[in-house]
């Protein structure tokens, strides 16, 4: 009976041995491949015990998913530290995130490729964690405009899709720097700053990038071109070659 009790431990604390365990199996050979057995024998408990603290493998890999969520977005929002300027804070806020999934490739695994792929229930669960991450870095930047004293605020359509951009860069960057060896997550934040903070920082300025005018229209209108009548088409007086420009000056 001795022996026995000093076997047991706390629900909690052998559930979150358990999904360790899940994480890693999960990770590193995907979710299809992964067997309950594995992940039974990895934990040291018995399957019998894994469903009856999880119920079955689709539970245990959501709770394996919430769990890493929740870990990840908590990593960034700590790393952040409010009242810095805008470059420091975003800076933090990557290195953070750069060194978490690097310290944790199983779980970014799980987060960044398994459950995308695996049913549309796993994929809103990581969608809801991308959410609040694109959310968390759109008032990042939306406070970086307002305190660069810009003439106007950048439009909420503008500010949420550079969001968008920058966590999409991330999650790619962190996919590729975990499959390359060497690279540290201060190089990851580095590359990335230096890829997004010039834009950035020119755009508080108020001196964003503009794209070049669109040339102007050919006057052949959409009907014209329908009825084989476009400009480039074979005919009378017209190229017989596809493309090729007619009526050029000079």
């Amino acid at each position: 009976m001795g022996a026995g009790k000093t076997k047991r431990m706390p629900r909690a604390v052998r559930e979150q041995q358990m999904l360790d365990a899940a994480v890693r199996i999960f990770g590193r050979r995907g979710y299809a491949a992964a067997s309950m057995d594995e992940i039974a024998e990895l934990a040291g408990v018995s399957k019998p015990l894994v469903y009856l603290y999880l119920n079955s493998k689709e539970d245990l890999f959501t709770a394996c998913i919430r769990r890493e969520a929740k870990a990840l977005t908590d990593a960034v929002r700590s790393g952040v530290r409010p009242g810095l300027p805008a470059d420091r804070q975003l800076w933090d806020g990557l290195r953070a995130f750069f060194t978490h999934t690097g310290e944790h490739p199983d779980a970014w695994s799980v987060l960044h490729l398994q459950a995308r792929t695996h049913g549309a229930a796993f994929a809103a669960e990581v969608a809801a964690l991308r959410e609040e991450i694109v959310a968390f870095v759109t008032e990042l930047i939306a406070v970086a405009a307002r305190d660069a004293h810009r003439n106007r605020d950048l439009p909420e359509g503008e500010v949420a899709g550079l969001a968008v951009a920058l966590v999409g860069a991330a999650e790619s960057l962190a996919a590729w720097a975990n499959a390359t060896p060497g690279v540290t997550a201060r190089q990851a934040a580095t590359t990335l700053m230096n890829f997004a903070w010039a834009g950035l920082g020119d755009l508080m300025a108020n001196h964003p990038w503009t794209p070049p005018e669109e040339p102007a229209e050919s006057a052949a209108s959409p009907e014209s071109a329908e009825s084989g009548d476009a400009v480039g088409s074979a005919g009378p007086g017209g190229s017989d070659r596809p493309g090729e420009p007619v009526g050029q000056l000079g």
